[in-house]
């Protein structure tokens, strides 16, 4: 049986697309999660440390440069890694998170200069939802139905969208996206739904390494699904940082 999710890095003829002898474990997939999380949070230390040094020389390129390098890469990556499927990911998946801690460093230390003490309060709620997330799926509180993961994908497609659209206007005209990044009522509200959606999605990404399990899936899909997680635990670390910004507004 397949497994729909609303993850875009996994397709419904997913598990059709890759290979291997030995299988997929729930240890096996924490263990290369937290290797993930670890290379994030170092490279994250790293550039918020530059960035701090780039910020008191005045030199406001190094950071945008780290910033949008660092989504950029990570985002050309992520579609390497979509349209390539390597039987062995890590080296990627290893690239991406490199991407990932630079942007997420940079971004961070940024907030930080705004709001003190911001990046610690989205840490520890990024924290809690995720926990919250485990405890409502392995409650059988939320199930991943094939309805539910249609629906949470079609939200993530279309918040994508969204950003995209905003990163054009950003760059390429005066305009914004109207209270995407506003701190009235309107704008905190849509940055709550957001983040809504981002958290739902790690019940379509648990379903994905369950169901991988249960199949009995290739060695080779614990990358893909602690790669899963760690996207959308990314995406939702941003998502709380932004609210909180906004609420402090």
């Amino acid at each position: 049986m397949r497994y729909t999710t609303s993850n875009p890095v996994m397709t419904q003829n997913f598990w059709s697309n890759i290979q291997g002898y030995n299988t997929m474990t729930f240890q096996g997939t924490i263990g290369k999660l937290a290797y993930l999380l670890g290379v994030v949070t170092a490279v994250a230390f790293v550039a918020a440390y530059v960035a701090l040094d780039a910020l008191e020389a005045g030199n406001a390129g190094v950071i945008n440069g780290m910033t949008w390098g660092g989504l950029f890469g990570g985002l050309v990556v992520a579609v390497i890694l979509m349209l390539m499927r390597p039987e062995n990911p890590a080296v990627l998946m290893t690239i991406y998170a490199v991407m990932q801690g630079m942007f997420v460093g940079s971004l961070s230390l940024l907030f930080e200069a705004f709001y003190n003490g911001i990046v610690l309060q989205a840490a520890f709620g990024t924290l809690f939802i995720t926990g919250s997330m485990l405890f409502i799926y392995s409650s059988r509180i939320i199930r991943p139905t094939p309805t539910f993961n249609k629906v949470i994908g079609s939200l993530v497609a279309s918040v994508m969208m969204l950003y995209l659209i905003s990163i054009i206007f950003y760059f390429f005209t005066p305009f914004q996206v109207p209270f995407l990044h506003s701190s009235g009522p309107i704008g905190i509200g849509i940055t709550l739904f957001i983040l809504s959606i981002a958290a739902l999605s790690l019940i379509s990404d648990f379903g994905f390494i369950e169901s991988g399990v249960r199949m009995n899936a290739p060695k080779n899909a614990e990358w893909w699904g602690a790669f899963g997680v760690l996207v959308t635990i990314i995406w939702i670390y941003i998502e709380m940082i932004r609210l909180l910004s906004k609420i402090r507004e």
